[in-house]
């Protein structure tokens, strides 16, 4: 008779010891069971975090676990602080550079065909435009900046082309004098300044193009009166008198040494053009000396190689200076932190190759010297100015004395 089984509501029945049975393949290794906690198995586990000979006791796992975390913590927070700068810059460079003006249809609309081919990887060209017009003019609110052009109601004063050569490194500003005897397109022979009188950016940039074969990137107009205000904005500038000039009809006296200008005195110093030996050869070399005298000045404080300095400067220039509108805010600001390495030797200064004074139509005008201009002009298209003005010493370039 088999044996009634026991009752569930008794005392447990005994189970027998298991220990001794062999373990299953699929069963759990025994060892990460609670029983690992006590006897020769943990002294063997605790064995591990005990040093070797001349070694550092490593980190338990939960040190390790903990520092690791930490680092994750610490990584996050840095890229949080950097992306908010990053945020923070973006927005001040692009607040700044809203500032600044820009110019519609700055450029030729002649067909490409026409036109110089642009040179991949060879820098960038600027063309620098100073007009004669006065630019507190009522029309124009209480900006400093350059006029809207109108037909006829400014000539160009200053025409200078910038090279930046494509690493940055160098930088190049050749004066056109303002005279010089070109073709016009649909005008004819007349005097280069002419060319922003009857058609404005647009006809100013076709001119130098075809006169050059040189493809304008960008163009930049100020007036002086703008001039004046920028001087303000960064602190005056010093420029070095290397003799006494006396005062000659409407030309003011300068004495000899090194005078902190500010903008009132800078305006006069570069529109003087009586009494100087090479008249408006020698006002150009004036204005390359006033830009190279700012240039030192900006370089000397940090300005472009500090962000928010940056920013701040970029506000002055647009309080003072339109661009053509292909300029955006991104290009204009990346276009100002690209030349923070360059250095005032780096940038060289030169009228260009002059040919002679002469009269046509009943007026006095500035030849080129064509051979020399054309090395020049080729050089600056690919991207050799170093190159160039290594071959070509004898060259009019500014030097460390300017009447």
């Amino acid at each position: 008779m088999d044996p009634k089984p026991e009752s569930t509501d008794g005392p447990p029945v005994d189970e027998p010891d298991r220990t001794d049975e062999p373990q299953r393949a699929d069963e759990p290794d025994r060892a990460d069971g609670p029983d690992r906690t006590d006897g020769p198995d943990r002294a063997a586990r605790l064995s591990l975090f005990e040093p070797r000979d001349g070694e550092e006791p490593p980190e338990p796992p939960t040190r390790r676990r903990r520092t690791r975390r930490v680092l994750l913590w610490t990584l996050s927070v840095l890229l949080v602080l950097v992306l908010g700068t990053g945020g923070a810059l973006f927005w001040a460079a692009d607040h700044y550079a809203s500032s600044v003006t820009r110019i519609p249809d700055a450029f030729p609309t002649a067909p490409e065909s026409a036109q110089p081919k642009p040179v991949p990887a060879s820098g960038l060209n600027l063309l620098l435009v100073g007009l004669d017009a006065r630019s507190d003019v009522p029309t124009t609110g209480s900006r400093a900046e350059a006029p809207v052009w109108r037909e006829g109601a400014a000539r160009s004063d200053t025409m200078m082309l910038l090279h930046l050569s494509d690493d940055r490194r160098s930088a190049s500003l050749v004066s056109l004098a303002r005279d010089t005897w070109v073709d016009v397109p649909g005008h004819g022979r007349a005097k280069l300044n002419a060319a922003y009188s009857w058609g404005g950016p647009a006809l100013m940039t076709e001119t130098v193009q075809n006169l050059t074969g040189i493809r304008i990137d960008h163009l930049a107009v100020v007036d002086w009166n703008g001039f004046r205000a920028l001087t303000d904005a960064v602190g005056g500038v010093d420029i070095a008198i290397p003799r006494t000039i006396e005062a000659v009809g409407e030309a003011r006296a300068w004495e000899a040494g090194t005078h902190h200008m500010d903008g009132a005195q800078a305006l006069l110093y570069v529109r003087e053009r009586y009494g100087l030996p090479g008249g408006d050869l020698d006002r150009t070399k004036r204005q390359q000396n006033f830009l190279r005298a700012l240039m030192l000045r900006i370089m000397d404080s940090g300005t472009l190689t500090s962000p928010s300095r940056l920013g701040g400067l970029l506000q002055s220039v647009g309080e003072v200076v339109s661009v053509d509108d292909r300029l955006s805010n991104t290009d204009l600001f990346q276009l100002a932190w690209s030349l923070r390495s360059l250095r005032p030797d780096d940038v060289r200064f030169m009228n260009a190759p002059f040919g002679g004074f002469d009269t046509r139509d009943g007026q006095s005008v500035v030849l080129l010297d064509e051979r020399p201009a054309a090395q020049l002009w080729e050089a600056m298209r690919n991207d050799r100015m170093p190159q160039y003005f290594q071959e070509h010493r004898a060259g009019d370039t500014l030097g460390a004395e300017v009447d």
